[in-house]
């Protein structure tokens, strides 16, 4: 049996009872994030000119687009638009080790099936295929021990996307190596877009999510895909990654519930910016602030500083400040927090956070790890030449300093408000009870009703 079979016979054999109720927990709890994220996307900058121009490719209207009401797409399209609202904001979840962001391309993608699926999709089956679907994900980045080159939350979202797919849909194992070989074809975008701050990180993940679905749809259509897209001598770790090993994850199936460690984002920032943006509240806490700093110094490993080491610009995008922590850790000392509404344009021109940029810099630590997010320290010294030191060996919101309960409701619930324009608390709580109890639901479309708006009667 080659690694790509065990993935497959993964994905078509498992049973939502195989599931450890810890993994089952956890992907419970992304779920009821990704949609709430994803919510929220519907009150992003350039969220109305993307559906605009999405709307005008495509035929078809089967599929919600969450937040907006009435609105519906063809179901690659509505994964399409789903999939950007979710990661346009930087405010969904990350495996870490991986350097993945899961849940934006597979539920963008899974949730469109519920409503074009010729059968309902009950809430297990849903569970087990998000699941399913985060083991590929996740494990291709963990595999992985090379610095990330292309956008690895795109393609390796794309390859479970497409893996979770060929579960609902009762593919073979044939056709869902298939499917898989279609989603190597699809592959596309790389880091340029995350240095130059471009939203195309966004579009990116959202035509990973799109993809999946194409790619479904054409084994479904009887048009073979290549049967070794992972490992093949032209597959995808061969061509979009350097050192890699992918028979310890593969090995891994069934005992390593990937979904269990995913982390959270408290804050609407590169997860790389998260450690900073806590080591600043404790030196707050500690009487450092805008006031009487100096200087303050962030030193992490090398990914923290090669993805959100940027220098503060008087003209930011909003995509590039979410990728700087210049801009963030100053808008975290100023205000204890960093929120949704910290990257309006208003705030963006705010000369105080202009000023103490510049007084906030990011060193290599060189640790040697590639994909290593702690430990990270910071350094703040004041202007009466005395320093405060703050350290982290786990970044809120990871599997090993998780989000307390009400910290992840209330982020549902400030997300919905920020994307329909204001509090929906009785709508929050339809979803939230649904995603609680999902294991009961026989059809999970519902889920993509209320994520649209629409409040069912009680």
């Amino acid at each position: 049996m080659t690694n790509t079979d065990a993935f497959v016979a993964h994905a078509l054999n498992l049973r939502f009872e195989d599931i450890p109720a810890p993994a089952a927990a956890k992907a419970k709890i992304f779920l009821l994030d990704s949609l709430g994220v994803g919510i929220a996307g519907a009150g992003a900058p350039l969220t109305d000119t993307v559906r605009q121009t999405t709307l005008s490719w495509g035929t078809g209207d089967g599929v919600h687009v969450w937040g907006a009401g009435g609105l519906k797409a063809s179901a690659p399209d509505a994964a399409f638009l789903n999939a950007f609202q979710i990661h346009g904001q930087e405010f969904d979840c990350v495996h870490e080790p991986a350097v993945v962001h899961p849940m934006a391309v597979i539920l963008a993608a899974l949730m469109a099936e519920t409503e074009t699926a010729p059968a309902p999709v009950s809430g297990k089956e849903l569970l087990a295929a998000i699941t399913i679907a985060v083991d590929m994900a996740a494990g291709l980045g963990v595999a992985v021990s090379s610095p990330i080159r292309f956008f690895r939350p795109a393609n390796a979202g794309l390859f479970g996307a497409a893996l979770g797919l060929s579960r609902l849909r009762g593919f073979s194992p044939e056709q869902t190596k298939g499917a898989l070989g279609h989603a190597l074809s699809f592959c596309s975008g790389t880091m340029q877009a995350h240095i130059e701050g471009l939203p195309s990180l966004a579009l990116q993940v959202a035509n990973a999510a799109r993809a999946a679905q194409m790619a479904v749809d054409l084994v479904s259509a009887g048009i073979p895909g290549a049967q070794d897209a992972l490992e093949g001598p032209y597959g995808y770790l061969a061509l979009f990654e350097e050192e890699f090993d992918l028979t310890p994850v593969a090995q891994s199936l069934g005992q390593a519930w990937r979904i269990a460690e995913v982390s959270h984002k408290p804050f609407p920032t590169g997860r790389a910016a998260h450690g900073g943006i806590t080591l600043i509240r404790k030196l707050h806490d500690q009487g450092v602030t805008a006031d009487n700093l100096e200087a303050l110094t962030l030193r992490a490993p090398p990914l923290i500083k090669r993805l959100v080491g940027r220098p503060r610009l008087d003209e930011m995008s909003v995509s590039y400040a979410r990728l700087c922590f210049q801009y963030s850790g100053a808008v975290a000392l100023l205000h204890g927090t960093v929120t949704l509404e910290d990257f309006s344009q208003q705030a963006l021109s705010d000369p105080v956070t202009r000023a103490l940029g510049p007084r906030i810099q990011v060193e290599d630590d060189g640790t040697p790890d590639p994909a290593a997010f702690v430990p990270q320290v910071a350094t703040a010294r004041l202007k009466d030449g005395s320093t405060v030191t703050a350290t982290i060996d786990a970044i809120y919101g990871a599997p090993a300093n998780p989000m307390t309960p009400e910290d992840h409701l209330a982020k549902f619930h400030a997300c919905l408000a920020f994307g329909f324009g204001g509090p929906r608390p009785a709508l929050a709580q339809q979803i939230i009870d649904r995603v609680e109890y999902i294991e009961t639901l026989q059809d999970t479309s519902q889920l993509a009703r209320l994520a649209a708006g629409k409040e069912t009667p009680e």
